[in-house]
């Protein structure tokens, strides 16, 4: 059925699309000996290695046809091309939690048993693994962290959290003044990213061989606890706000703790829109729960090479190129979290990144869960029904006596979902 409808859809656009390649000079020219057509997204780091690409073509030869694209641009030619089997597609910027299972499924990757993948902490290559090939580099990032105002733990006299428990006795102790304890996102279905280090934390996970369990009493725990921490201490109007709105909360000074994704940090301190000195700002790992101290690593953009490429070689030889230790540590250098363990070692780096960055990566990279959310094709609907539980919860303070049954309701409302897909109990 989904595969039907991706056919459906590809029919629709692909005049447009490829009218789009035609121009960029794209899908005419792909395909013939010696060079190769490659796909980058309009992301910092297809914008750093964009300029290189010259460099690459004199040391091997190779000539590079490279096309640019929005994020959901690029997802949208890449399954349109895919699908209808015309694709001169040979490498390309891919992102796993939206993109792997769909392509893994209709065998869009090509294996990449010759790379070497040694340098990237395991838990960031698993996501893109099928029956234990591995079809994708990871090239960038993310992590949970607690961003915390320094100043203010210094004079309620609080040392930084290092179990939930902590974490709620700080959000109670800062709460005061027109300042909110603590934050995270509360709205719905954008919540689900921000929990789910919560429930790890408290022994549950969203899906188990993929069936829904988030009905569980340890996820249900969880979730209880993430609506009391919010309801209790969350800035006015949470169940309303996403990371977008959390940020200027925070960088107004009226928020102490704020519980997101790694990659903030930068836009945090920006002098251009913070009223709060960079130097009042630390960044910790997520406190651990009571069951574990797992909080999400994902890789939201990777790299992988077209199962149809008629130059199998020379992708390879981009793809090493283009995913290189040289390259990860320029990308650091550009304020991007790459995905290698050698860009966070090495000295430069580390002299000029936050040390609170650097930690938090470590703890993720040996520790962390590979997913922010059910790693399903319909992730969007599901997340719509967890997202109704959380607000549920943040609502009543974490005391609502009809949550147990409403996630067990949602749960049912999940497996629907994976079975209309034929991914339940398996993929």
């Amino acid at each position: 059925m989904k595969r039907t409808l991706i056919l459906a859809l590809a029919v629709c656009v692909s005049a447009a699309v490829f009218a789009r390649g035609a121009q960029d000079g794209g899908g005419a020219q792909a395909g013939q000996p010696g060079q190769i057509r490659v796909l980058l997204a309009n992301h910092p780091y297809g914008e750093l290695i964009k300029p290189l690409i010259p460099e690459f073509e004199r040391d091997t030869g190779i000539r590079v046809i490279v096309e640019s694209l929005q994020e959901a641009q690029l997802t949208q030619q890449l399954t349109t091309e895919f699908a209808t089997g015309s694709s001169t597609v040979d490498v390309f910027m891919t992102r796993p939690l939206q993109e792997t299972l769909l392509f893994n499924k209709n065998g869009w990757y090509a294996p990449l048993d010759a790379y070497d993948f040694s340098d990237y902490p395991s838990n960031t290559v698993d996501i893109g693994r099928k029956d234990g090939k591995a079809y994708i580099v990871p090239l960038v990032t993310e992590w949970q962290v607690l961003y915390y105002r320094k100043d203010l733990f210094n004079q309620a006299g609080l040392s930084v959290p290092k179990t939930f428990a902590e974490l709620e006795n700080a959000a109670k102790v800062l709460t005061k003044d027109g300042i909110a304890g603590f934050g995270s996102r509360g709205a719905g279905a954008a919540a689900v990213t921000q929990l789910s280090s919560y429930v790890y934390n408290y022994g549950g996970k969203y899906l188990d061989n993929n069936v829904a369990v988030f009905d569980r009493p340890e996820a249900v725990e969880a979730i209880q606890f993430y609506g009391r921490l919010l309801g209790n201490y969350g800035p006015q109007g949470i169940t309303s706000m996403s990371w977008e709105a959390l940020m200027p909360v925070l960088q107004a000074g009226r928020l102490a703790m704020w519980t997101d994704a790694s990659v903030f940090y930068g836009q945090i301190i920006d002098p251009t829109k913070t009223q709060i000195p960079a130097e009042n700002f630390g960044v910790a790992k997520l406190p651990a729960g009571p069951k574990g101290d797992s909080p999400f690593i994902v890789v939201s953009w990777a790299m992988g090479i077209s199962s149809k490429t008629k130059n199998p070689d020379a992708a390879m030889k981009f793809l090493t190129w283009a995913t290189s230790k040289e390259l990860a540590i320029k990308g650091m250098g550009a304020n991007i979290t790459m995905a290698r363990n050698s860009a966070w070692a090495d000295p430069q780096v580390r002299a000029t990144a936050n040390p609170g960055i650097i930690e938090t990566q470590a703890h993720a990279a040996k520790n962390g869960y590979p997913y922010d959310r059910p790693f399903m094709s319909s992730v969007g609907k599901a997340r719509d029904l967890i997202g109704e539980v959380i607000i549920e919860s943040i609502n009543t303070k974490g005391a609502s006596p009809r949550l147990a049954a409403m996630a067990a309701e949602k749960a049912a409302g999940v497996n629907d979902l994976l079975k209309a897909d034929g991914e339940y109990g398996g993929r």
